[in-house]
């Protein structure tokens, strides 16, 4: 199978930071819960600039978690599948 990944950027502000982290949490629980990886990044030098990427061992699985996650991924949102080199 074909791994597939996408990704969400979000800016938020200074007082929105413990609430974004906070439903980071839940999204990284739901994620984990339906057999998908998540991480979260922040940006070094912009503060409150955070990355999500989500990731599953299929692209269907992937599509399935982001439609029934907590904070919804947008069905437009570009998706990945890994490129096999060997």
């Amino acid at each position: 199978m074909d791994r597939a990944i996408s990704m969400r950027q979000t800016i938020v502000t200074a007082n929105e930071r413990d609430e974004f982290r906070e439903r980071a949490r839940r999204s990284q629980a739901h994620y984990t819960g339906q057999g998908c990886q998540y991480w979260l990044f922040e940006e070094a030098s912009l503060a409150g600039a955070y990355l999500e990427f989500f990731e599953a061992s299929d692209r269907d699985k992937l599509v399935r978690a982001h439609r029934d996650a907590p904070h919804p991924v947008n069905e437009s949102a570009r998706m990945y599948i890994e490129v096999k080199l060997s």
